[in-house]
This record gives C-alpha cells, structure tokens and sequence, in this order.
C-alpha cells in the first residue's frame, strides 16, 4: 500500500485558497489536513469553521481535521456539518478521551487522537483499540516549517509495536518537519500517514511533490 499523504492547508495561500484546494484534488494526495487553533492550547490562531465549511463544498478529497484547541468535545458536532472524515483531538486536552472518542463516532466521524512530542505512546494502552488513528506531533504544534523532532521514529515503532500486540487497526499518522528524508525514516519505522505543510506548498511543483511522498 502507498503512503498515505495529507497536505496540510495552513501552509496554503490563503489569498489564493481555492486556486490550493484545485491543485490538491488535482494531485495524488488522499486526504486535506485542516489544523485548526485556539491560541490557548496553542500559541497560535488558524482558521475556523468560516473556512472550513467552504471546503467541503470545493474539496475532493476527505478532510482530516486537527483540533489543537481545549475542550474540543464543545465542536464535535460542528465539526461533523463540515464533512469532516477524521476528527483528531489531543491526548492532552481530553480529561474524558474514551467519552470524547465515543461521541466522535456516534456523530459519524472517525476517532483519531494526537499526541504532543514529550506525551508517551505508552499513555495510549486503553484506548489504542477503540480509535482508528494516532497522530503523533514531531514538532511541537503551533507553527509550520519547524525543525523534525528525531525522536519521533522511536514513537512510530513503539507505537506500532502497540498496535501490532492489542491486534489493534488504528493508522499512525505523523504531522511536523516532513521531507522525502524524514518521510522515508518515518514509513519504515511503520507509519501509514504523512502531514506536509510546507515541503508541498513552497516546492516547485507540490503535485509532484506529493506524489514522491506517496512513493516513499
């Protein structure tokens, strides 16, 4: 099976947002990766659901919608009216993650949770077979173009590991610092997933840039 790749749309031009989401239906990528922020979980403020509910009347492609917000239980609901496939929520900022997960997939959408750089996948035994997705940050969220945090492709492996032992079906996907170098180290540790924000949009040609990283 290729990589499976999802653009991330806060790299995008969003003076010429529509123009993006033609080129990324365009392209091989097989999912659009929303990051939406509070500047309270973190020290940033993205877009909301003005955008993203414009997308899904534009967008091909399944969107994939990351809350790096607090309470994120509060949007569900929102979140689901906007198309959303997977709805990831942070580890760290669900008091009642198996709740959470629960109404997630009871309002249609696919479960994933996200895990910051210094959260151990350890901290995911009970509740690894009950989501179908596990996004790990390799970089700290907030900004794009960051530094790729090395440490990741031990999480990938010790995550699949877990995965591998419970019989488990949930994805691993990996978000922060992606490039055909990191990308490589990250599918043989055992990703199935990669989020690329800034190494598609700034490359010269992003449909081919998407389409090396899906045949990583």
């Amino acid at each position: 099976m290729s990589t499976i790749v999802a653009p991330s749309l806060l790299s995008a031009d969003f003076l010429n947002l529509e123009r993006d989401i033609e080129m990324l239906n365009r392209s091989e990528a097989d999912w659009i990766h929303l990051d939406i922020m509070d500047g309270v979980f973190v020290p940033n403020i993205s877009f909301g659901f003005a955008v993203t509910n414009l997308l899904k009347k534009i967008s091909k492609k399944p969107l994939d919608t990351h809350l790096m917000i607090v309470q994120p239980e509060k949007f569900i609901k929102e979140i689901a009216a906007t198309g959303t496939t997977y709805m990831n929520v942070h580890f760290e900022a669900c008091t009642h993650l198996h709740r959470v997960v629960q109404q997630i997939r009871d309002n249609g959408m696919k479960p994933a949770v996200t895990l910051n750089p210094h959260t151990p996948v350890s901290l995911l035994e009970d509740i690894i077979k009950d989501v179908d997705m596990v996004l790990l940050m390799s970089v700290n969220p907030g900004f794009g173009g960051q530094k790729f945090i090395e440490n990741s492709v031990k999480k990938v492996t010790q995550l699949k590991d877990m995965i591998l032992r419970q019989n488990a079906s949930a994805l691993i996907q990996v978000d922060g610092g992606v490039n055909l170098e990191t990308g490589r180290k990250l599918v043989d540790a055992g990703a199935d997933a990669l989020v690329a924000g800034s190494f598609v949009f700034s490359s010269e040609n992003p449909e081919e840039t998407i389409r090396q990283l899906k045949a990583l």
